[in-house]
């Protein structure tokens, strides 16, 4: 196992910037970065194999897995969450969707697309800037055949309780999606645990890949159902032994659902989730939730309003009177965040410190 410190070491981008800003996009480490310069190496040689780098994306179905606590045979590959989410939402059978109006668009446009094919189609509205758990399992009901959540909501850090929308699920026998972009690699996840159907995660946030390698895992119950979005020549049970004519035989595992993949980032992808899945999942989880706690009861007593909470998220929204202001001094002080429009948006992962907590709220100030 890394332990934390020398994980912390592996991010150059530390040693100038107070990085927190991975709910938009991750810094790249040391070990991912050395993995595509590698693979842009052997492409400028000529000397290169692209079924070298296909097997470095095939390996990180295995890694995925362990992630979400599940198999590697039950993940697919794809290039996108809005893939994943689109290929669940053309397979299943009518009835009505319940997903939360704040949603970032790729959760949330495949599912309101089901409603031109006669879907009863059910956003949650959001109070004060947040769909509730609560509010989520009122609105599961019988007929219902899929909530779709994001577990950390991005616009603002909010999390909800998976284990109580699983659970409501399981009750009416719909179907529980899950984004998981802003909380897998930093949050643990037992999709048995929770009653999860469908895991999609893309990799550039918090598992530390380049953009480009995503993946959605398939509770096996349900894989029977799903349909490829658009079947190719990766959806047939060995795609490396025949690249012409058919029949169309899908494949029994999760690979039937695969998109082909984007070569140079799957390379980076392997690596990073070979580094996450290196590193103890819980003082992981401790690392950000605690760091984030801190920052948050400290700018709570400063006086700032922040985003309300129904599970603790490494995620912090803060609003802000001054939100100029506050850009100004985050970019003096080089830290890195996400300021949208009045809220001001931190993420910790376990690369951070309490050198970090300092720096964001020396930033921030006082009201």
């Amino acid at each position: 196992m890394t332990d934390l410190a020398s994980f912390r070491s592996l991010f150059p981008a530390l040693e100038r910037v107070t990085y927190l800003n991975n709910a938009t996009a991750a810094p790249g480490a040391v070990p991912v970065l050395e993995s595509l310069r590698r693979v842009q190496a052997e492409w400028e040689s000529g000397e290169f194999s692209w079924q070298a780098w296909e097997s470095e994306g095939e390996a990180t179905r295995d890694l995925f897995g362990r992630i979400v606590g599940g198999a590697g045979k039950d993940v697919a590959l794809v290039p996108s969450v809005a893939e994943a989410a689109a290929t669940v939402a053309t397979s299943l059978p009518p009835g009505r969707v319940v997903v939360g109006e704040r949603e970032f668009a790729s959760n949330l446009f495949p599912w309101l697309a089901l409603r031109d094919r006669g879907f009863d189609v059910v956003e949650v509205p959001a109070l004060d800037g947040v769909v509730r758990t609560e509010a989520l399992v009122e609105a599961i009901t019988g007929d219902t055949v899929l909530a779709a959540v994001t577990e950390v909501q991005s616009s603002n850090g909010f999390r909800v309780r998976l284990q109580d929308l699983g659970r409501r699920c399981r009750e009416v026998g719909a179907r529980l999606f899950v984004d998981g972009c802003q909380s897998l690699g930093a949050l643990r996840l037992d999709v048995d645990a929770a009653g999860v159907d469908f895991v999609a995660a893309h990799g550039y946030k918090w598992l530390l890949a380049p953009r480009g390698a995503a993946w959605l895992w398939v509770r096996p119950e349900r894989l029977a159902e799903v349909a490829p979005l658009a079947p190719n020549w990766k959806s047939i049970p060995d795609p490396y032994t025949e690249y012409y004519g058919g029949p169309l035989t899908l494949a029994t595992t999760a690979r039937k659902l695969d998109a082909p993949l984007a070569w140079f980032s799957w390379p980076g992808a392997h690596t990073a989730l070979e580094l996450l899945t290196g590193l103890d999942p819980v003082a992981v989880e401790r690392r950000c939730l605690d760091l984030a706690a801190t920052f948050r009861e400290e700018a709570i007593g400063r006086g700032f309003d922040l985003v309300p909470q129904d599970e603790p998220s490494q995620i912090q929204g803060i609003s802000l009177s001054d939100p100029r202001g506050v850009r100004e001094r985050l970019l003096a002080r080089k830290v890195v965040g996400a300021v949208r429009a009045d809220l001001l948006r931190l993420g910790f992962h376990a690369y951070n410190d309490e050198s970090d907590v300092a720096a964001a709220l020396d930033a921030l100030g006082t009201v």
